[in-house]
């Protein structure tokens, strides 16, 4: 072993330092210089420094008090001096340089006897290992101790008082650097490092409330959903710690009346401090312009709101809307009760709880005294109306042995978040009015519960607001709806948006994605029965939009050739539509919500941001686009990777537009890659 004098490394010891190492190295690992049965005993103390000479003679042995099975053991221990009382080191056992007398000489010497031995300094310094403690007869022997008390109590217990102090003292040296530089603002601190730790200071948030004046009166404004004003007024309130009633009449329609009645017209934003009409934006752009906005909110709201102000909307009670029961809803529960549901075997499979045509005409005919004929012709009406579907889906209705199903027995439904145990059976909306309620609805719910770019949800406030609970209402009615009646561009926003909100309810019911198999599950496994018909997110995607083209890493199309769902396809794909839908992901573009009239430019609009933000990079000193990975999931909807990049430079800036056409222009190679696609929940 290399010994190394600490005089020779000029490495200062303090006396806090300062400890004493006894180690016992039995004859296993001694040197062997021709003398069997040599034992050695080394004392090193950091304050003396090392003479690394072996005091013992040749041939002299030394014999080891104990048992030589436990002597061929190697085992250190460890006793710390500085600060120590009797009782906190190991066993009780005193120093021994304090009690037994002994002299260290200055060569290192102790006693005549023992000399000064320290490792290496690259090499780990010896540790009592568990199990052993000091004969107390004397300071010599070591035994070795039953495992059962092999815990060293007391050193434990330095061992944390000494770690605490350490910190303590680390935080004290941060806070004397700090006053010696000068006073510093804490809120400019977020996070700092200690070795070992990382501690995040989290200021505590302030009330959402202005501190300049005792606020006792409420601030209510009437607005609507995707209104410029009404976002203008939000953002000043927000702006100013404000705590406001907001009334959305396109989610409280019923507010409307009331409206009307405080100031004589429907328009919005309509601003109230209590129960007095302050303006709209233009009233609260001159008063903020002037200065006296804060003075005017102090008269308006220093007092209680009385009972006469706008009233805050209530949380679980629906608009009074006259709902008119399907016509035929009668046969359709009498039918329920006389037909007799049950397995049956059919094409080689087991087809669950399903009649016949030829039972459900017999029934028909009894209860409703009516001809075979005229039978058929009502189930075909009830086929059409989604109240029964083809097993096989061959057929609307035929008199025979084909089977049937009621629709709340498709196996399908229980993958399907929009059915709650029995069929909507109402008179079904139009689907371009159910779409449109369904776009104010989920923007209101972006309006409050999303960041100003809408890439960032709020899932949990979401959850349990008004907004969204009227929204999973509303989607019951699209059990029966006749979505084949849209035109074009009414179902492409409509889908667009019913996946974009479809996203919102799965989190919120299903939670985020972990994994590969986990996102396949959540694309596919969450459904909403539309139009009779289940929809799941990649169906909706890949079947509706993408005109039934098979998703990535996929061998199959989403609908086969006899699927009725086929009738409701695009006849073409759009490829910005991809840049409109949000899946809930980070890299995903943000969320919004289409209209039919201004499908288009909207979607242009929604790629031009999603290539201003990191949808695509150019490297002009590398040659290298780095593009989002959307384009080489579904680069059939594309094209060709040179025509791809053409067909993006009609939605770029200047600059990004700048540098893409120089790349084209000369000719050379292009190497494109594409980024990672962050997976992460967007909240």
């Amino acid at each position: 072993m290399e010994l190394v004098n600490e005089e020779e490394r000029n490495i200062p010891v303090s006396a806090e330092n300062q400890s004493r190492i006894e180690v016992s190295v039995p004859d296993t690992i001694r040197e062997t210089k021709g003398v069997e049965n040599q034992s050695q005993n080394c004392i090193f103390n950091e304050n003396q420094g090392f003479d690394g000479e072996n005091n013992k003679e040749e041939g002299k042995d030394e014999p080891f008090d104990g048992d030589r099975d436990e002597a061929k053991e190697n085992f250190f221990k460890i006793e710390f001096l500085k600060g120590e009382t009797d009782a906190d080191k190991p066993n009780g056992i005193p120093s021994e340089n304090e009690d037994s007398g002994e002299k260290i000489g200055s060569d290192g010497v102790i006693n005549g006897e023992d000399k000064l031995v320290r490792p290496h300094a690259h090499l780990p310094q010896p540790e009592a290992p568990p199990g052993l403690m000091k004969s107390a007869s004397n300071g010599e022997d070591y035994r070795q101790m039953d495992r059962s008390l092999s815990v060293d109590m007391p050193s434990i217990g330095k061992f944390i008082r000494d770690r605490s102090n350490s910190f303590v003292k680390r935080i004290s040296s941060l806070k004397e650097t700090e006053n010696q530089k000068g006073k510093i603002d804490i809120s400019t601190f977020t996070e700092f490092h200690l070795p070992g730790l990382k501690i995040i200071v989290q200021l505590k948030k302030e009330e959402n409330q202005n501190p300049d004046f005792d606020f006792k009166g409420r601030i209510s404004f009437f607005s609507r959903s995707n209104c410029r004003d009404c976002r203008a007024v939000r953002s000043f309130f927000r702006e100013k710690r404000l705590k406001y009633v907001e009334i959305n009449v396109d989610v409280f329609p019923e507010r409307e009346k009331e409206l009307i009645e405080r100031t004589g017209s429907a328009s919005v934003p309509q601003i109230f401090f209590n129960e007095k009409l302050f303006g709209g934006l233009v009233a609260l752009n001159s008063l903020r312009n002037s200065g006296e906005f804060e003075r005017r909110l102090k008269e308006m709201t220093g007092k209680k709101c009385p009972e006469n102000a706008p009233a805050v909307p209530v949380y679980g009670f629906d608009d009074p809307e006259v709902d008119q029961t399907d016509e035929l809803i009668g046969i359709v529960r009498v039918l329920r009760q006389r037909l007799p549901i049950q397995d049956r075997i059919s094409k080689m499979k087991i087809v669950r709880n399903c009649f016949s045509g030829n039972e459900m005409v017999e029934v028909m005919a009894q209860q409703l005294d009516c001809g075979r004929k005229k039978a058929v012709e009502i189930g075909r009406v009830l086929a059409r109306k989604h109240f029964i579907h083809h097993v096989f889906g061959e057929n609307n209705f035929e008199d025979g042995n084909h089977l049937y199903r009621f629709l709340e027995h498709e196996p399908t439904i229980p993958k399907c978040f929009n059915f709650r145990g029995s069929t909507n059976d109402e008179e079904p909306k139009l689907a371009a009015v159910v779409g449109r309620k369904l776009t104010k609805l989920m923007s209101a719910i972006l309006e409050a519960y999303a960041s100003d770019d809408r890439r960032h949800l709020d899932y949990a406030r979401i959850s349990t607001s008004e907004e969204f609970r009227r929204y999973v209402n509303l989607v019951q009615g699209l059990q029966r709806v006749d979505i084949t009646a849209l035109l074009a561009d009414e179902k492409l926003a409509f889908f667009l948006n019913l996946y974009n909100a479809m996203v919102i309810h799965a989190v919120t019911r299903m939670g985020s994605p972990e994994g590969v198999i986990d996102r396949r599950t959540f694309y596919s496994d969450f459904q909403y029965i539309v139009g009779g018909y289940p929809y799941s997110l990649a169906t909706i995607k890949n079947g509706i939009l993408r005109c039934n083209r098979r998703q990535p890493y996929s061998l199959v199309k989403p609908f086969s050739s006899g699927d009725r769902r086929l009738e409701v396809a695009l006849p073409k794909v759009n490829p910005l539509f991809h840049f409109g839908l949000c899946n809930g992901t980070r890299s995903s573009p943000s969320v919004r919500f289409f209209s039919p009239e201004g499908i288009e430019a909207e979607l242009r609009f929604a790629t031009r941001e999603f290539f201003l933000g990191d949808g695509i990079e150019v490297d002009l000193d590398k040659r290298t686009v780095h593009l989002t990975k959307i384009i080489k999931w579904y680069s059939v909807d594309f094209g060709q990777e040179k025509d791809i990049l053409k067909w993006i430079l009609n939605y770029l800036d200047a600059t990004k537009a700048g540098l893409l056409t120089h790349l084209l222009s000369d000719g050379s190679p292009i190497n494109i890659v594409y980024k990672n696609h962050n997976w992460s929940l967007n909240t």
